[in-house]
């Protein structure tokens, strides 16, 4: 799948859970990798980074191996105790014109991060130095949020988390996703006009049954 503007435009009106539910496995990330703006939405393949926890030197590496539109995802072993990425990372990304970054450890600058509207998840913020020692490992499989993210795998997010889609299932994954939303706009039409989730989903005939 080509992500043009236009498709990106068309997916992004997808909740993550619409995603999710038509994903092989789920393949969500856990509830440890939060975005630091929840407002923000992020979709873009993934460039991936193996790092040595509380060593940003790998990050700096990776964010020249991106390209426009990539969505880099830094596996720094789910070390807490350390700012891996801040806003002056945040801001180089940015000028390279990548849509995202997704930290297995943590990040610091939040406000000022979150000031120029550039999607960073991670597991939150330490505002401790790092250090510059170690060369990344960049395009290999990381396992990041309990998710094993593969090179050019089809990142989703928004503020409720991150889903990655493997890329030989990601066009039947967003067909079917975009299908399940449109069919619950449907839903919510017929909410606003006064039927019951139980009525609209037959629960109350699940329920009846389960009360005999």
């Amino acid at each position: 799948m080509e992500l043009t503007k236009e498709r990106i435009a068309q997916l992004s009106k997808l909740p993550t859970g619409n995603v999710a539910d038509n994903n092989p496995d789920g393949g969500v990330m856990n509830a440890g990798i939060v975005p630091l703006d929840t407002t923000l939405h992020m979709i873009g393949r993934a460039v991936t980074v193996k790092c040595s926890p509380g060593d940003n030197l790998a990050l700096h590496q990776g964010i020249y191996a991106a390209k426009a539109g990539d969505v880099l995802v830094f596996d720094c072993g789910g070390y807490t105790h350390g700012g891996h990425f801040g806003d002056m990372m945040a801001t180089a990304c940015q000028v390279r014109g990548i849509a995202g970054v997704i930290i297995d450890g943590t990040c610091r600058d939040r406000e000022d991060i979150k000031a120029i509207h550039f999607p960073v998840y991670s597991r939150g913020t330490c505002p401790a130095g790092t250090v510059k020692e170690t060369l990344a490992r960049i395009n290999v499989p990381v396992n990041v949020g309990g998710v094993t993210v593969h090179p050019g795998d089809l990142i989703f997010a928004d503020g409720d988390g991150v889903v990655v889609i493997p890329q030989e299932q990601e066009d039947i994954v967003m067909e079917k996703a975009l299908a399940k939303y449109e069919k619950e706009q449907k839903i919510l039409e017929m909410l606003k006009e006064g039927k019951t989730p139980l009525e609209i989903y037959g629960f109350d005939r699940l329920i009846e049954s389960k009360t005999k």
